[in-house]
């Protein structure tokens, strides 16, 4: 694929101070001592250094030798790599201003003492470990910004990136740092196209209404069909009617953001329609930056649940080879699903439902003050689990607090988890499971649950698990089934599990798909990142 950082539009500005860069810091003639000037360069190091523990540990164990600023080749190819990346960082949606590209060329031009040149040197060595860092996993720091992202971003060591690139050739080191995923590169080609078309005035005007239906005629027509034309959706025509071929054309973008494919222009599909190519844009950027959170190894097989998608799937060496739609959950506080990666390790099958605490105190106990033979289907237990006569117990004299009991769902059709769930341990107390409620699957927008993932095909999503370790997955798992029993099936192979949050996505044919920011993540990122100085640009072209 061809690089992005590397097309004109990423060099175009700043190849002509590329060879001043390389060349900046000039060799020095001054008729002084050379020791002098060696010491003169180191203490500057040193201090300019004694900000960052890491930067000063690294020159302390190299006896404050340069990095960037002497005259050999290796030291002008290091300096002309830096300065190319950082004055193209906005490829990648990066801050380009934290970087101050024009600024750190200044300061390398108007290095003319050996004391300028320990100060630049450090300076140009804080720039690099800024950009590597953001590069590599990220701008910002997700729990920050919300604090159900949870995810554990994978940082690199610091003083590493140092003694790897001083050892490595400096353009491939640079480039090689962002997410090495097709994902990655797909968005950054969305980029790239959103920013061309964004130059030439996006999908045009609007369509000023909040539905229409097959059939419809008239202007309202006439400017869904101009929309769908310049989406890429429709072939040029001058119909005025909202005929098949425009039903065809709504289906298939509604399928492309996750709605019910009807081919009617609901309130729903016409809201999506008439996003602006800006809020597109800055859904990918969004997105570039969530990759670079997730920029580790993800397991040849491994689980990924998409919470926006409403989706769950089964990823076998990038390929996808089961999915599911989901219900995540609900939009309120308390009940939001986290973002978060970690490792599934058995499946239970008749899983019995131990009522979490907040649910029993916030739902279950009020209804138990009306009427203690409220929620009857779920059993009341004491501390060693044992069933409590209800009968004995006036629920009116406990608080949230105070209440001394739990409740406990046993094995069952109804019950709230169905009849197989799915465990990766973790202190969120989230998993994935089975439920009763299956006309939910039918929705648009499926948040609705406490904050665990159900699945709409959990049998045949426990098929595709067990299957690599049973020439019979589905007779293994109908006979444990057909006990009644609660029945733990741990995994020969343990799977990583990723849990994220995509409002942009691409699928295996390359093209991105757009989902609606659920909980309002999204915007709180887009929010800090234009905080730290990402732009939206128009690129002409």
């Amino acid at each position: 694929m061809k690089d992005v950082s590397h097309t004109p539009r990423a060099t175009s500005g700043i190849a002509a101070f590329l060879g001043a860069a390389a060349t900046a810091v000039v060799l020095f003639t001054v008729p002084a001592p050379v020791f002098a000037q060696v010491t003169a360069f180191k203490q500057a190091v040193a201090e300019a250094a004694s900000r960052d523990e890491d930067i000063a540990a690294y020159y302390r164990t190299h006896d404050y030798e340069p990095v960037w600023t002497e005259g050999s080749d290796t030291h002008r190819a290091r300096r002309a790599a830096l300065m190319a990346a950082i004055a193209s960082a906005d490829a990648h949606g990066l801050p380009v201003a934290r970087y101050d590209p024009s600024g750190l060329m200044e300061t390398l031009k108007n290095a003319k003492t050996p004391r300028d040149r320990g100060l630049a040197e450090v300076e140009m060595t804080k720039v690099f470990l800024q950009y590597a860092r953001d590069l590599q996993t990220g701008v910002l720091i997700p729990s920050r910004i919300d604090s159900s992202m949870v995810r554990e971003v994978p940082y690199r060591d610091r003083k590493g990136y140092l003694a790897d690139f001083t050892k490595a050739d400096p353009m491939p080191f640079l480039r090689n740092l962002r997410p090495r995923t097709m994902e990655y590169n797909a968005l950054m080609r969305e980029k790239l196209a959103m920013e061309k078309l964004m130059a030439k005035g996006g999908w045009g005007a609007s369509v000023p209404t909040s539905s229409l239906k097959p059939g419809a005629q008239g202007n309202l027509v006439v400017a869904l069909r101009n929309r769908l034309i310049a989406m890429g959706y429709l072939k040029r025509s001058n119909a005025m009617t909202y005929d098949k071929a425009m039903q065809e054309a709504v289906r298939e973008f509604q399928v492309d953001h996750g709605l019910n494919g009807d081919g009617v222009a609901g309130a729903g599909t016409m809201s999506e329609i008439n996003k602006s190519v800006e809020t597109r844009l800055k859904s990918v950027i969004v997105a570039m930056e969530r990759e670079r959170w997730l920029n580790k190894e993800r397991g040849a097989r491994h689980v990924l649940v998409n919470i926006p998608a409403f989706t769950a799937a089964i990823i076998d060496d990038g390929r996808v080879t089961f999915e599911t739609r989901s219900v995540v959950g609900a939009r309120e506080d308390g009940r939001y699903t986290p973002e978060f990666s970690d490792t599934m390790e058995y499946i239970v099958i008749n899983p019995t439902w131990t009522v979490p605490r907040s649910i029993v105190t916030k739902e279950y106990l009020p209804a138990l003050q009306r009427n203690a033979g409220a929620v009857g289907h779920i059993d009341v237990i004491d501390g060693s689990g044992r069933i409590v006569n209800r009968g004995s117990v006036n629920f009116s004299r406990y608080t949230a607090r105070t209440f001394p009991f739990g409740m406990r769902q046993r094995p069952s059709a109804s019950n709230a988890l169905g009849l197989v769930k799915f465990i990766f341990p973790n202190k969120y107390n989230i998993y994935l499971h089975d439920t009763p409620s299956k006309s939910l699957f039918a929705r648009d927008v499926r948040a609705f649950s406490h904050g665990c993932v159900r699945l709409a095909d959990p049998f045949d999503f426990a098929y595709t698990l067990l299957a690599a370790q049973t020439s019979d997955p589905v007779g293994f798992f109908k006979a444990q089934l057909a006990t009644g029993r609660e029945t733990f099936v741990h995994l020969d192979v343990e799977l990583p599990v990723h849990i994220i949050y995509r409002t942009a996505f691409t699928t295996p044919r390359g093209h991105t798909q757009y989902r609606d920011d659920i909980y309002g993540r999204d915007a709180k990122i887009w929010d800090a990142l234009s905080k730290a100085g990402v732009a939206l640009g128009a690129v002409q072209g």
